[in-house]
């Protein structure tokens, strides 16, 4: 079975028909794993001996004809700051190796798990998840699939790669400053935030708590809501996982008519002033697709992001403070010195970037009253080389690795809903386009995104 060619909802069917074996789809991820990864360093553990005993349970399900759950035998793969019952939680970083193994499955992989879906192992990402390229310093660069010279974007990037290089049809991955969504684009798949407190992080080590989310990742726009569908739901062990009731979104139809009237706008100023021609033109595919001809400022979003930078890298260092006084060493050095930048930064100004989110996000609900759906560039950029240090945008060289979330940044500084769709561009690397609405609208999102799919203006990278 080609997971480049079958998503995890046909596996499912086929898996609960009895057309093919969990057990049988299990072996072959593990084989196709074991032949891919060593050029793409997507993981950093291998769950073969629980993914097998796994599928069997399934299999045995079926065959007693119980209900194996909507994922039945999908294969998956979580970043490695997810707890996983048994193996150590590294979030990227050498100093967690030493912790004991985490006693109990994160929220969100226990809900996969209960929907029959099988756990295959633990991703790659940028250390403590602060970076955009998953150039890790521990345990190695994860690859672009689409050009092994090329970064796979981060912090996810071994989620995102895993599913674009067809080793696993979904993964799920975290996202504080765009850490989905940059992945995604930079890889060719379909890349999800949902709102903020949407879903559980429970088991999750965190970056930045006011701004952390948990998504999937996926090459087609019916698993992204499902896996979203299974993933939703209140979780005390979360105090800021909404006791809203949960927004079915997997049986979302793919006609025009299901978008018609709803306001689409196009984002402007910020968002256009600093990327390549081609992530321009990215959105304005879509936007032709779309009939879409108008355009919306969205107020601030340079103060948003110098905002975003100064309350993550504030929050991020506070979690480690005592390894950075202690264990200076053992940290990636890049990462060392963002964190110790950041343990510096004056109270007042954090202060103040608080209070300027309350402000900047009170003025993008009043642009939400007047449209529905916006789109902009995902990066400025395609995916740069390994080891890229600069970049020119608008004439100015810049550094890569901050800059590759200058649009995704001010999205996340007020937790908005956000899917990176990957734009078709054949012979070309793979860019994203946005697509953004007002909190716990992801079900506009989806609807906009699966119009696109069926018109074939957005699919997985191939």
């Amino acid at each position: 079975m080609n997971l480049q060619q079958v998503d995890g909802v046909e596996i499912s069917t086929r898996v609960r028909e009895g057309r093919v074996s969990a057990l049988e789809t299990t072996k072959k991820v593990l084989e196709k794993i074991a032949a891919r990864d060593k050029e793409l360093n997507c993981f950093t553990f291998i769950n073969s001996e629980s993914a097998l005993l796994d599928a069997e349970k399934i299999d045995r399900e079926i065959a007693e004809g119980k209900n194996p759950g909507l994922l039945a035998g999908v294969p998956f793969a979580v970043k490695n700051l997810f707890d996983i019952a048994g193996l150590t939680t590294l979030a990227g970083s050498k100093i967690n190796a030493e912790n004991p193994p985490a006693k109990q499955d994160a929220t969100a992989v226990f809900k996969l798990k209960q929907a029959g879906a099988i756990l295959v192992g633990a991703l790659n990402m940028d250390e403590y998840a602060y970076g955009f390229v998953t150039e890790n310093f521990h345990y190695g660069t994860t690859r672009n699939p689409h050009d092994l010279t090329r970064v796979a974007g981060g912090s996810s990037g071994g989620s995102a790669a895993a599913v674009a290089g067809g080793l696993v049809p979904f993964s799920l991955g975290s996202d504080t400053n765009g850490s989905i969504r940059v992945p995604a684009a930079l890889c060719g798949v379909f890349g999800f935030k949902p709102t903020y407190g949407r879903l559980s992080r429970a088991g999750v080590s965190l970056f930045s708590s006011s701004f952390d989310h948990i998504g999937p990742f996926a090459r087609s726009v019916r698993d992204i809501a499902t896996v979203f569908d299974v993933l939703q739901g209140e979780d005390d062990k979360d105090p800021v996982c909404t006791k809203r009731p949960p927004v079915e979104t997997r049986h979302i139809t793919s006609t025009p008519q299901n978008i018609h009237g709803l306001r689409i706008a196009i984002a402007s100023d910020y968002f256009t002033e600093k990327a390549e021609s081609e992530a321009l033109s990215a959105v304005q595919t879509v936007a032709d697709a779309l009939d879409v001809k108008d355009y919306v400022t969205i107020p601030e979003a340079h103060r948003a992001r110098a905002a975003a930078f100064i309350i993550t890298a504030a929050e991020g260092a506070n979690l480690h403070l005592d390894n950075l006084r202690n264990r200076p060493q053992d940290f990636d050095p890049a990462t060392r010195d963002r964190f110790l930048a950041g343990a510096l930064i004056p109270s007042s100004w954090y202060i103040q970037a608080q209070r300027f989110r309350r402000w900047y996000r009170d003025k993008v609900r009043e642009v939400f009253a007047n449209v529905d759906i916006i789109l902009a560039p995902t990066t400025p950029i395609s995916a740069p080389l390994i080891g890229q240090q600069t970049m020119i945008l608008d004439g100015e060289e810049i550094l890569v690795r901050p800059h590759l979330g200058l649009f995704t940044q001010p999205l996340s500084f007020i937790g908005l809903p956000v899917l990176s769709v990957p734009i078709q561009r054949p012979n070309a690397l793979p860019l994203g386009v946005q697509l953004i609405a007002a909190p716990k609208n992801e079900k506009l999102i989806l609807q906009v995104a699966a119009v696109l799919e069926a018109m074939g203006v957005v699919s997985a990278h191939s």
